[in-house]
């Protein structure tokens, strides 16, 4: 669960931030917490999921997981593992089911999800990131993306 004191907006200066961030949500987590990440190329989900890695205490590396559709990373603590997925290709909710993932046995984070998971769980925490409008236009430019340029991190429970 994510703790109350962390909805609402937060103001991230450096990736390093983004990670303290991911750190302390993932403090929290538990199997069964579904996160949507949604922002745009090179916003900072996938460093915002490594710092929940972190914070859940699970095998790395984190990585974008666009090609292999989802990754699972299980606990080094005896915790819940992470299921971290991309639903960018998906067309729908269907295609996600199929990737049968446990999401009451796991802690489940997907990247672009919004309309895709809202029937996986009755309960989840929608994180909305946003960066510098046009800082990144293709899949090519987001690794040369400032990694320390401001970002916005909004939390919202759902439903």
């Amino acid at each position: 669960m994510i703790p109350d004191d962390l909805l609402g907006r937060h103001e991230i200066a450096t990736a390093a931030d983004m990670e303290r961030l991911g750190e302390r949500i993932g403090a929290g987590l538990v199997a069964g917490d579904l996160i949507v990440l949604t922002g745009p190329l090179g916003a900072g989900k996938t460093t915002l999921t490594r710092g929940i890695a972190t914070g859940l205490g699970v095998r790395g590396p984190v990585q974008s997981p666009t090609f292999v559709i989802a990754r699972t990373h299980p606990s080094l603590r005896g915790g819940a593992p992470l299921v971290h997925a991309d639903a960018y290709r998906l067309e729908s909710a269907m295609e996600l089911d199929d990737l049968d993932v446990d999401v009451d046995r796991s802690v489940t984070i997907v990247e672009w999800g919004r309309g895709k998971v809202e029937g996986l769980r009755g309960h989840w925490w929608d994180i909305e990131i946003s960066r510098p409008v046009g800082a990144v236009e293709t899949p090519d430019e987001a690794e040369h993306l400032d990694a320390d340029a401001p970002r916005v991190v909004t939390i919202t429970p759902l439903p």
